[in-house]
């Protein structure tokens, strides 16, 4: 089931006794359980019919008896449970023993009076599991996939919305840059900016320029993008903006050799003709970031990144071995790399 679905029939009241929520989205996933708590428990009863477990602590069977337990002062109960392979591919933890078994059980006849919500961080499930099988036909698995750009910038524009706040396009997509794509970041740069701007008023980009710090990687990124236009200066700008906030050169060192491999594996990925959406899946990386870096790929000869970032793995060596100062020879490197 997809989330927009699943929010619908929960605020119509057509609720679930089991959800499986697995996702690399812990900021979507922590927004639905808020949801669940906000339609399904009255506020002066959430200090006694919520329930939070972690299965790397506690047996699962212990999660089943507190489902089945009828609830204390209130019709009915939410559970959270937190897991960490039960549903996933690997190994399970050796530390607490589960048996299986009885969550399979109570799945064919759950409690009418209890909810109970298993939250899986991770990009996809081990579909060959039995737990994994039962789940799927028995509750409602809801995915909570990484946003592409689009739906980036709408959920960036409806959190604004919610405050009463309007952002221009071109001061969204700046938001991104700086912030990056985490949610979490964002929705804290959102309140902020949200306040700035006040009730009825909106964003522009001077606004997010302004009050919107960009962090360490963000800033590589743009360094990079600066290199990629040809705009030396201002890359220059953004490394001594670095050193400014005691950022070690090293690690600006490796940043920069880590964007420019994924702008190499992007080019060459894009030659086999893979979607952006693939290229994101099988590099571990946000489509945005993808997005950005199939941009910057085109203004690059797959030969000429091959040549930077064997010169950037010769310049980490040389100020490792204290052969070059490591602020002069990051600045040499990127003089070299913006003629």
């Amino acid at each position: 089931m997809d989330l927009k679905t699943a929010v619908k029939q929960v605020k119509a009241g057509e609720v679930s006794p089991v959800y499986l929520c697995y996702g690399t989205e812990k900021y979507r996933i922590k927004e639905f359980v808020s949801m669940l708590e906000k339609e399904l428990i009255a506020e002066d009863q959430r200090a006694f019919a919520i329930a939070h477990y972690d299965l790397a602590e506690t047996p699962v069977e212990i999660v089943v008896e507190e489902a089945e337990t009828a609830p204390f002062l209130s019709e009915r109960k939410l559970i959270v449970v937190r897991d960490s392979s039960l549903f996933m591919a690997g190994k399970e933890s050796t530390k607490v023993e589960h048996r299986i078994e009885k969550l399979l059980e109570y799945l064919a006849n759950p409690a009418d009076y209890s909810v109970l919500v298993f939250l899986a961080y991770a990009d996809k499930l081990d579909e060959r599991k039995k737990l994994v099988k039962s789940f799927k036909a028995s509750a409602q698995v809801i995915a909570f996939a990484q946003m592409n750009e689009g739906e980036l910038s709408g959920w960036i524009a409806k959190q604004f919305a919610h405050n009463d706040v309007s952002i221009a396009p071109d001061a969204a997509n700046l938001l991104l840059k700086r912030a990056g794509t985490s949610l979490a970041a964002l929705s804290g740069e959102i309140e902020k900016l949200s306040l700035f701007a006040g009730k009825g008023g909106s964003v522009a980009a001077l606004d997010v320029e302004t009050l919107v710090a960009i962090g360490t990687e963000q800033s590589v990124f743009v360094l990079v993008e600066h290199i990629a236009n040809l705009k030396l200066q201002q890359a220059l700008g953004v490394f001594y903006d670095l050193l400014k906030q005691r950022e070690e050169p090293i690690k600006i060192v490796s940043l920069i050799a880590r964007q420019f491999r994924i702008i190499l594996q992007v080019k060459e990925m894009a030659g086999q003709n893979y979607s952006q959406q693939q290229m994101a899946g099988q590099l571990g990386l946000h489509p945005y970031a993808v997005k950005i870096a199939s941009e910057q790929a085109r203004r690059f000869e797959a030969a000429r990144l091959r040549r930077i970032l064997s010169s950037i793995a010769k310049l980490d060596h040389e100020i490792k071995t204290g052969a070059v100062d490591k602020v002069f020879g990051l600045e040499m490197f990127l003089l070299k790399l913006g003629a």
